[in-house]
């Protein structure tokens, strides 16, 4: 059960230690929309055969009835042997009680130690999410407290440090309003210097290789690592309603991509997965 006062952050660490002197070669990286783990033995089977340095998941379930009451995040890094970092991004009030509250949020594991784990709540929120007064406390209202959430850690690999910015960006309003909620999270990536490798990855809810969100990476020094044009990264929903490309990972730093790859058949989720490899 968790307590009602749980807080922002929940960390874990199942990671066997490593006694490597300097980093390995290459990191392989998966971020995935696991929509809440509802299918959790499904994305715990294609998440333990990629067998990644680092996962960057989105919708994760803490204590949610529809979830069975799991931590969603720590039943992942136990059976993978990897450490955790939970970001809460909504307290999922129909999932819930007074007495045992249920959340939903961003989860960031890896292989090697993780530190100063911290959020960043988006200024501009949608407020569809918030409840009303007219609306029943029932399953398709999804009725919320909370708001989106970038949930920033940095990552100690062999004594060199990685710093990820795992990203849930609004579903439910404009392409505007999702940028000035990627433009914030690149004013904070432009704190870090020139040299420090930086991903900025998640579930996007626009297709970030067009307009302004496009330019607004390239100007602050981004790559896209997966490099996959017109790949969707969900599947499509109806015969004339395609799969969307909403799903991105990009790197900045003294840093590499390559072997990037949708997923697409992997049905564990609503969202397909996307992985690289990173070199120095």
């Amino acid at each position: 059960m968790v307590d009602v006062a749980m807080p922002e952050i929940v960390t874990g660490s199942f990671a066997p230690i490593k006694w490597l002197l300097w980093p390995p070669s290459s990191l392989r990286i998966v971020d995935w929309n696991i929509n809440r783990g509802l299918q959790l033995q499904g994305v715990i089977d294609f998440l333990g055969a990629a067998n990644a340095d680092i996962l960057i998941l989105q919708e994760a379930d803490l204590n949610a009835r529809r979830t069975h009451r799991l931590n969603i995040a720590e039943e992942i890094a136990r059976k993978l042997e990897m450490n955790y970092v939970f970001g809460r991004e909504f307290e999922e009030l129909v999932q819930g009680s007074k007495s045992s509250p249920a959340y939903h949020g961003q989860a960031t594991l890896s292989k090697w130690p993780i530190s100063n784990p911290r959020l960043i709540r988006f200024s501009r929120q949608s407020h569809f999410w918030q409840p009303h007064w007219f609306l029943p406390r029932i399953e398709p209202f999804q009725e919320r407290l909370g708001g989106r959430i970038a949930l920033v850690t940095e990552i100690d690999v062999a004594g060199s440090k990685l710093v990820t910015y795992n990203l849930h960006l609004e579903s439910r309003e404009s392409d505007d309003l999702r940028l000035s909620q990627i433009e914030e999270v690149l004013s904070d990536a432009a704190c870090r210097g020139s040299q420090c490798p930086v991903i900025i990855a998640g579930d996007f809810n626009l297709d970030a290789s067009k307009d302004a969100a496009a330019r607004a990476f390239l100007t602050a020094g981004f790559q896209d690592a997966i490099g996959a044009p017109r790949t969707p990264t969900t599947p499509s929903r109806r015969l004339f309603e395609p799969g969307r490309q909403i799903d991105w990972a990009f790197i900045r730093g003294p840093i590499r991509a390559g072997s990037g790859q949708v997923h697409s058949p992997v049905k564990a989720s609503d969202h397909y997965p996307i992985s690289f490899a990173l070199t120095a």
